[in-house]
């Protein structure tokens, strides 16, 4: 075969051909120092100087392309190509935030965390902005993960890094119902100054733990807000009633067992729930929902100190008689078990064929210190603090299994009744801090249970003038005589949710006693009834109680129920049947001489 000759170009020819070679070389050298210049900018971190090198370079590398006899020896579209590219990078670099020096003033909050979030179902992203790049040893950010119980990083290694940016973020994994499960944590951002981690923002959790949710129950489509609390053994009657509501008490005594039963996992510990009681829970709330009844449950902790000590908060194991106790959110093995409760118990009423439940209480009464949620007396803000951190938890673990359920913090009627001269609180102040901590740490969709007995309780005719109520928001006493006070407080931007909606207000219990008279107790509740319906803020109704209580009636002489212990009918029993149905003015005209108005 023969070869192929090499053919060597002389004179013009080779002249061209190092034209090119050399303008190839100029591109390649001028691309070189323009990265060179980057790298530069970048470790000097100086923004001005960093963008004039840059722009020389850009200037540099617009050469007219050389022609020789009408032949273009280097492609306009490479140039054009190298000065778009540096030119873009030339602005990306003169609007790189300045960089900032911390000072004890701006370095707690010089980053936000303006979203935590789960995202996928299976990761949680955290968005960080800032006001400008912090100065720090090295270029990067921090994310520390903090338990429930935790309010500092001391002695904490970072879980994810990034480099700083004024608008970036992190993801990490959620790992939900494990050990290392992230759904209860709050997060915050850090930098390495003087080789330690400062925080530079404030922690948030998780805002939306209902992306991970298995079901979305929100409750049934009702034409009445008119609820009440059942008495299990004649529930048929509530479908004469036409009852829409129903609440229904949880004490965690009844349901916790320490072995047995039926075992849950959860958080990496297997917890033990009563098998019998479970199973008649289910048929309750299964027969309520045949009937077109929604559930509000009310999760009550009146558990052994002695056997699960871990459920309640250290200081409120001790000195008291009262019947529920504070919820434990103040170590690990508390925060678990708050978790595994919730969690547990959502994921059975939540469409898994046991029965639903689409609201959530957590406690009674709140403000009620040392009646219903006790623990050894100390500031508002320090008791308050406890119960949010506890509701926290298990709002996150009730919208981790069920996204449309609704969770519900439950106040009585003293409102700014100075209260702790009682040895209770405010119902206002546990609201305002409850509210401001909420916000602070990532706001959530809580609910409020409100209580708006009349005061005192036996006072049935709550529209009669008294010193305990007025149409202010220092009012002490917030009744149905003043209801619209309350809806109103709660339709300030500060208490608003996190769709800038009014939240959703429920009343989970109520009731007017019948020992002045069946007439003056049917009147109360036919008066009430319409303020709420008229009010437009009010969800549901639960009256207290279908069937009077004996050891109300002995202890406090209150008989509030629809019927008597024997099963008598009061004349009240007619009106909640018939006050949202065409017979209305039929049932309730008898009460407009006895509250002395047309209502």
């Amino acid at each position: 075969m023969k070869k192929r000759r090499r053919r060597v170009h002389t004179g013009r020819k080779a002249r061209q051909n190092k034209r090119i070679v050399i303008l190839t070389g100029i591109v390649a050298a001028i691309a070189s120092l323009f990265v060179v210049a980057m790298i530069v900018w970048l470790f000097i971190g100086s923004n001005n100087g960093g963008a004039e090198l840059a722009e020389e370079s850009v200037n540099e590398a617009s050469v007219e392309s050389e022609t020789i006899s009408g032949v273009v020896y280097v492609d306009e579209s490479i140039v054009q190509k190298i000065t778009s590219d540096g030119q873009r990078v030339s602005k990306a670099l003169s609007d790189r935030p300045a960089t900032v020096e911390m000072t004890p003033e701006n370095t707690a909050e010089f980053a936000n965390i303006t979203s935590c979030n789960i995202v996928d179902s299976t990761n949680v992203k955290v968005s960080v902005t800032s006001e400008g790049i912090p100065a720090s040893d090295d270029k990067y950010y921090y994310l520390f993960e903090m338990a429930t119980y935790e309010d500092g990083i001391t002695d904490k290694e970072p879980i994810d890094k990034i480099y700083k940016g004024d608008d970036t973020s992190f993801t990490v994994s959620l790992n939900k119902g494990s050990a290392s499960s992230k759904l209860f944590s709050k997060f915050a951002v850090a930098v390495k100054k003087d080789d330690q981690y400062v925080t530079i923002s404030h922690p948030k959790y998780i805002t939306n733990p209902g992306a991970c949710a298995g079901y979305n129950y929100a409750g049934m489509s009702h034409d009445s807000i008119k609820g009440l609390l059942p008495y299990p053994l004649r529930l048929n009657e509530l479908q004469d009633l036409g009852c829409e509501y129903a609440a229904y008490n949880i004490p965690l005594s009844h349901i916790l067992v320490t072995s047995g039963g039926i075992e849950y996992s959860y958080g990496g510990v297997t917890y033990h729930f009563n098998a019998q009681i479970i199973n008649d829970y289910d048929n309750l709330f299964k027969r309520l929902n045949s009937m077109g009844i929604d559930v509000a449950a009310i999760i009550l902790n009146n558990a052994s100190t002695s056997a699960f000590p871990e459920i309640t908060h250290p200081d409120a194991r001790s000195g008291s008689t009262a019947p529920y106790y504070m919820f434990n959110a103040t170590n690990e093995s508390g925060v678990k078990a708050l978790a595994a409760i919730g969690s547990f118990l959502a994921n059975r009423y939540s469409g898994s064929g046991h029965g639903n439940v689409s609201m959530w209480i957590i406690a009674n009464e709140v403000n009620a210190r040392r009646e219903y949620n006790y623990m050894a007396k100390t500031d508002v803000g320090t008791y308050t603090t406890a119960f949010t951190r506890a509701f926290r938890v298990f709002y996150n673990a009730i919208k981790s299994q069920n996204a449309g359920a609704k969770v519900y913090i439950p106040i009585d009627q003293r409102w700014t009744y100075n209260t702790e001269k009682t040895g209770d609180y405010d119902a206002k102040d546990v609201i305002d801090i409850f509210s401001s901590s909420i916000s602070e740490y990532g706001n959530i969709d809580w609910g409020l249970a409100a209580h708006p007995y009349s005061f005192p309780n036996e006072n049935t005719a709550f529209w009669k003038a008294s010193k305990y109520v007025n149409h202010t928001e220092s009012t002490p006493c917030i009744t149905m005589e003043n209801i619209e006070v309350l809806t109103n407080y709660m339709q300030k931007e500060s208490m608003l949710d996190t769709n800038g909606n009014v939240r959703s207000i429920i009343l989970s219990e109520i009731g007017y006693s019948s020992s002045s008279g069946e007439a003056v107790q049917a009147a109360a509740f036919a008066y009430a009834y319409t303020k709420m319906v008229k009010n437009g803020h009010i969800d549901a109704l639960m009256l207290s109680r279908q069937v009077d209580a004996p050891e109300e009636v002995a202890a406090l002489g209150l008989a509030l129920g629809l019927e008597t212990v024997g099963g008598n009918h009061k004349k009240i029993y007619n009106v909640f049947k018939y006050i949202d149905t065409d017979r209305r003015d039929e049932v309730v005209s008898f009460a407009y001489d006895i509250v002395g108005k047309t209502f």
